[in-house]
């Protein structure tokens, strides 16, 4: 190569450079990108919101007693099924973490029968609750990918 097109091309190099530069300082340095994706962490009530409207949704079938945004707490009044007005339940949804995690999530779930003119304790299967938790956290995960995508 000779000086002169060595010098054409260096020159050239930080012209498209010092261009480069000029189109970034452009961009404005109070701005920021941002991002689109919705974090798992939405904390603007005190608790997840995915998985507080999740569990809101999962648990609409019922009255509800209380909910505590803030506290993360979520308590039914009694529901009997109209098929089996025999028996009841009462459900409490504790959030515990600002995360969308499965461990942020705490289902309990008292029964009743009827017997004897009355209400009497019963017990709740394990799969119950668990199968509660698990559709819960699905609606939380499925609210949280059309924030997302949508």
């Amino acid at each position: 190569m000779t000086r002169a097109k060595i010098a054409f091309s260096n020159s050239t190099r930080i012209a498209a450079a010092t261009a480069a530069l000029g189109l970034l300082a452009a961009c404005g340095a109070s701005e920021r990108p941002t991002s689109q994706l919705q974090v798992s962490q939405v904390n603007t009530i005190g608790v997840n919101a995915y998985l507080w409207r999740g569990a809101l949704d999962t648990l609409s079938f019922a009255p509800l007693l209380s909910a505590d945004s803030n506290g993360g707490v979520i308590v039914t009044d009694w529901y009997a099924n109209p098929s089996n007005p025999n028996e009841r339940v009462k459900v409490t949804v504790t959030i515990l973490d600002q995360d969308l995690r499965a461990d942020a999530l705490r289902v309990a779930a008292s029964r009743q029968v009827a017997q004897g003119g009355g209400w009497v304790d019963a017990p709740v299967q394990a799969a119950t609750v668990q199968k509660l938790e698990d559709i819960i956290l699905t609606k939380a995960r499925d609210l949280r990918r059309q924030a997302v995508t949508g």
